[in-house]
């Protein structure tokens, strides 16, 4: 599987930043068939870090109602990667691939 596909985008928000900056854990929206040891592997390749721990959340697939006639408004499922890191010091930079 090719890097760009297995981490799809980072996710932020409050809480997430709460992570980054207290456990030194970052939260990556990744590919419905990636594994722990390819979202390391790609993390470690494309950002230049070490992984300590990946842990795999899948969120269900959610449904709202619309109020206008009757529609069924539809939020799909998505798999989220917490990927901390070795270093205490050690941080991602979104902007720089390398």
């Amino acid at each position: 599987m090719r890097l760009f596909r297995i981490l799809k985008k980072p996710v932020t928000t409050e809480k997430t930043s709460n992570l980054e900056m207290l456990q030194n854990t970052y939260v990556f929206e990744v590919a419905a068939d990636a594994t722990k040891i390819d979202i390391k592997k790609a993390t470690k390749e494309l950002y230049w870090v070490e992984v300590a721990s990946v842990n795999v959340l899948n969120t269900r697939e959610k449904f709202k109602h619309a109020k206008k006639r009757g529609m069924q408004l539809r939020k799909r499922s998505t798999k989220k990667a917490y990927i901390t890191l070795k270093d205490a010091n050690a941080k991602i930079d979104f902007s720089v691939i390398k």
